[in-house]
């Protein structure tokens, strides 16, 4: 599909294979943490080796630590369910930190026919505030819209507009008007100790899952509906897509989405929309549920309740089925049920403090690494739970994970790892980029960065248009 660079060994220089410079190895840093998590045996962690620059995604708290970690527990947990369908053995894992550091800013390397994506609205953001600061997210339009309303702006206000209205207004009185309204804004917060799991996992009953035969790539025949939105679920969905799993995206056709968003997490699946709340695509939809392995869905918690979504709905159902749910802001406490993304968590749970500048303006990560791992995370949990089934374990699966979890386990959970040594190979991100052709043109885009011997290095195919492939497995 792709023209991408073959492997080679000048790319980086392996250094680290089995032990990071803050003396940590894979059997007790944050891979082994991750791993653990997800419930996987301890004894394929000797499968796992870094290598590539240290020198990546730096910050104040442990970003590069976090990243290679998600994409290596999702690597070894690919390499493990592959073993299984192949009756070998589990396959080396080596995670390149310059392949993992590009993918986890994948949209800004985009580019459309040369077009650079525009990844941040106007109106989102850091703005002073009477007592402070706040982080707005305006990007999809409905937002836009409730966010203005909601300070009693006019529909085309413009960012001076804007933040003239919210300095003279405290920065918890901004969020929670915005929260009454269905907005998106977000006092920023110092760090502070709360901590979430950074995965729940439950077996529900003991439903024997559909057999998978051997194949070629992990996942491949296993059918996954994906009811994401944005960056953590798509990446996970996108990653499941690489493994060979059939991945289906179902949209509200009510629900506008981004279309460059779409070009950067649409990779590998395919995209539909169904109107649940219309008799005959709610009758489409049941269909494909009625076959699917996997249940994938990153909107606000309730939201799909109504239309027989809730976990325990599906489960009953498809009492074989696994459902990994996701949240921005944890599954207990008074935030649980309140609409986020992953910059508006950075500021809420302390990070964008903690990263903050020179002059006290509030900071941000090197990437929206809380995104990209939750959704390495989530594929893992996948991967995981499909081998799982089919080893001893039967019955149906509800995994949850929240942005909040990822943020607590990179500010609490993480040991911050030495600078690398003098002369480390720098960043260039040449290596881990491609490009292909597809309906929206001509695209150059990150690499996958997970790396299993013997598995995929792209996907099998790009992004289709959103919402025109039919609601029907292949």
């Amino acid at each position: 599909m792709t023209e991408s660079p073959q492997p080679a060994a000048h790319r980086s220089a392996p250094h680290d294979d089995a032990t990071a410079h803050d003396g940590s190895t894979v059997h007790d840093g944050p891979t082994a943490h991750a791993w653990a998590a997800l419930g996987g045996p301890a004894d394929l962690l000797e499968r796992v080796s870094f290598h590539g620059p240290d020198g990546v995604l730096p910050a104040r708290l442990p970003v590069r630590q976090l990243a290679r970690a998600t994409v290596a527990a999702c690597s070894l947990a690919a390499g493990e369910l592959s073993a299984l369908r192949s009756g070998g053995g589990v396959p080396a894992v080596r995670i390149d930190q310059g392949a993992v550091a590009t993918a986890f800013v994948g949209e800004r390397h985009l580019r459309i026919d040369g077009r650079t994506p525009v990844s941040f609205a106007p109106l989102s953001g850091f703005w002073q505030s009477a007592d402070g600061w706040v982080r707005t997210h305006a990007n999809y339009p409905h937002h836009r819209a409730r966010l203005l309303a909601a300070l009693g702006l006019p529909a085309d206000a413009g960012p001076e507009q804007l933040a003239g209205t919210l300095r003279l207004r405290p920065a918890e009185w901004v969020q929670e008007r915005a929260h009454e309204a269905g907005a998106l804004a977000v006092a920023v917060a110092p760090a502070s100790g709360a901590t979430h799991p950074l995965v729940e996992t439950r077996v529900v009953g003991s439903a024997a899952a559909r057999p998978l035969g051997p194949g070629g790539l992990p996942a491949e025949g296993v059918r996954v509906l994906d009811l994401t939105r944005v960056i953590a679920g798509p990446v996970a969905t996108r990653s499941l897509a690489l493994l060979g799993a059939d991945v289906l995206r179902v949209d509200s056709p009510r629900l506008p989405e981004a279309e460059d968003a779409h070009v950067d997490t649409g990779f590998g699946k395919r995209s539909t929309r169904l109107d649940l709340a219309a008799p005959g695509d709610r009758a489409a939809f049941e269909d494909l549920l009625a076959t699917a392995d996997v249940v994938v869905t990153g909107y606000r918690p309730g939201a799909l309740d109504a239309f027989g979504l809730a976990p325990a709905d599906l489960l009953e159902r498809r009492p074989d089925l696994v459902v990994a749910q996701l949240c921005a802001w944890g599954w207990t406490g008074p935030w649980a049920g309140r609409r986020g993304f992953d910059s508006l968590v950075q500021a809420g749970v302390g990070i964008a403090a903690t990263e903050a500048g020179a002059d006290g303006r509030p900071g941000v990560l090197p990437a929206q690494a809380l995104d990209h791992g939750t959704g390495y995370l989530i594929a893992a949990g996948v991967l995981r739970a499909l081998t799982d089934q089919r080893t001893g374990r039967p019955g149906g699966r509800h995994l949850r994970y929240s942005l909040a979890g990822t943020a607590s386990w990179l500010q609490h959970g993480i040991a911050p790892a030495a600078p690398g040594p003098a002369g480390a190979e720098p960043d260039d991100p040449k290596h881990w980029l491609a490009e292909t052709d597809s309906p929206y043109g001509r695209l150059r885009h990150a690499l996958p960065p997970l790396a299993y011997e013997g598995g995929p290095a792209d996907w099998s195919r790009p992004p289709g248009r959103w919402g025109t492939d039919a609601p029907a497995w292949r």
